[in-house]
């Protein structure tokens, strides 16, 4: 193996779906049930989960497979939309702002697409009473004036002839600081789309939101259990990671694999397919010594593609410095705590805005030295964890962004939910570990249902730069 910079991007995939090349993206693109749950004719999908969990990749594949058919598909970004909705905090006349801000971006779009934007577009689609549907129906035609690839006019005839837009609004989190406005903005959008898809029947929204912001707009705004049917929760089971990495790995090599076949196999058949890269068996010292490879990556992942993504390619970058053919144990070894410390500092980045000294909550959960003495620092009971936050607020209570204070239940429930701590359970094969988005209700309340607390193992580098040995020696390996 060649572990040069271009040959890991092809190998692994960017970490960012926009910025993959759309073929390479589409021959390694591994469809979970998400995608079919998203990409149909009903007329809202909301789709939720965590930073890089794979949501822009899943709408990049979709808008261009819907293109593909011949259906006319926009793409909302945020730049398309700044400015609506920011001069007030009225809710109906934010859902209003809203509902006229995107059937002027989807009428724009669309005649800018076909290259028949005209002056006075705007005037015309008011006649229509803002409706971007029957406004496009009645503006667009098939005639000499305009010239279109061969195409633009089989998407323009497949609309004409069925009157169906399919329109993605991704990235809406990008900036987003969790402020009563900020939530207040995304519910409105929510409820807008929802009245759009109503009053047009021929309009397919599907947007993406991080899971804190949904969160956030769903508990705070009552109006939003309207949208709770349309919601699909996107996660992935390891198995489904470990498969998807076959597939990107067989992909490279230009083989062709199937993906309903590589979920029948086991794990282990599965790293069969990845010994041209990467050890079969860790070979490091503790609990993981000789362990299968593959369990030792999907315990230090949260259950998003893109922590496996950048676990590879660290290792491979130290592989192509050390003139190695195959990622080792030596180089994974010496990249835990760079990975570890870029997985702390995302969290970071991605909750601040809803809880401004989140920095100060995770970096308060270091062990200390009785508990690191003790091999106490990670794993706890309900009241051991309760207790370990009571300790952290002595030295000043937490607030969330919009004022009011924290108490240590809802600390302990946002650790949760951010994937900080996992639920754990001690198994005959192995730690069962189970996630926010698997119970993400039972964290509401921070109720107990069985289960100790756990640091979740890709942060403990972080936590503990000064002793990794004591890491190796302590930390259970997943079940799977």
């Amino acid at each position: 193996m060649d572990f040069s910079e271009y040959e890991l991007q092809k190998l692994f995939g960017h970490e960012a779906a926009e910025d993959e090349d759309p073929k390479r993206l589409k021959e390694y693109y591994f469809k979970s049930k998400a995608y079919k749950q998203v990409v149909n004719d009903l007329s809202l999908r909301i789709l939720v989960g965590h930073k890089g969990i794979g949501k822009s990749a899943l709408f990049q594949v979709a808008i261009d497979e819907e293109a593909e058919s011949k259906r006319l598909t926009l793409l909302i970004k945020p730049d398309d939309i700044i400015g609506i909705g920011e001069e007030t905090d009225d809710f109906l006349r934010l859902i209003r702002d809203w509902k006229i801000g995107i059937n002027e971006i989807i009428a724009k779009k669309v005649l800018t697409s076909f290259g028949m934007l005209f002056e006075g577009w705007r005037g015309r689609l008011n006649q229509f009473g803002g409706a971007a549907l029957d406004f496009l129906a009645s503006t667009l035609k098939l005639d000499d004036k305009v010239s279109l690839t061969a195409s633009k006019e089989a998407v323009l005839r497949d609309f004409l002839k069925n009157n169906k837009i399919s329109v993605y609004i991704d990235d809406l989190d990008r900036g987003w600081q969790g402020r009563k406005h900020d939530i207040l903005r995304i519910s409105a959008l929510l409820n807008a789309i929802r009245d759009i898809s109503t009053e047009n029947r021929g309009i397919f929204f599907r947007v993406s939101l991080r899971s804190d912001v949904y969160y956030l707009a769903r508990t705070s705004d009552e109006s939003t259990d309207k949208t709770e049917n349309s919601v699909i929760w996107y996660s992935w089971t390891n198995h489904e990671i470990l498969a998807l990495l076959v597939k990107r790995v067989e992909s490279y090599f230009g083989r062709q694999v199937e993906e309903g076949e590589l979920l029948k196999k086991h794990q282990s058949e599965l790293m069969k397919y990845l010994t041209p890269v990467i050890e079969e068996r860790f070979t490091g010292k503790g609990h993981w010594s000789n362990a299968p490879m593959y369990r030792v990556l999907m315990s230090l992942i949260r259950k998003r593609p893109r922590d496996l993504v950048k676990l590879l390619t660290l290792a491979g970058r130290k592989a192509y410095s050390n003139n190695s053919d195959k990622i080792s144990t030596d180089n994974l070894e010496s990249i835990f705590e760079e990975y570890s410390q870029g997985r702390l500092q995302d969290t970071i980045n991605e909750y601040r805005s809803e809880l401004p000294e989140v920095e100060k909550l995770i970096l308060g959960m270091r062990p200390s030295k009785k508990q690191r003495k003790a091999s106490q620092g990670y794993v706890y009971s309900t009241d051991m964890l309760l207790q370990k936050l009571k300790a952290i607020e002595e030295q000043g209570k937490f607030r969330w962004a919009n004022g009011n204070q924290v108490d240590t239940k809802e600390l302990a429930a946002f650790l949760y939910k951010i994937n900080f701590i996992t639920a754990r359970k001690q198994t005959p094969v192995g730690i069962d570990r189970k996630y926010f988005e698997e119970n993400r209700y039972l964290s509401n309340k921070f109720t107990e249902f069985g289960y100790d607390w756990e640091v979740h193992p890709a942060y403990r580098w972080a936590l503990q730069p000064e002793d990794p040995m004591q890491i190796f020696n302590e930390l259970e390996l997943s079940t799977s």
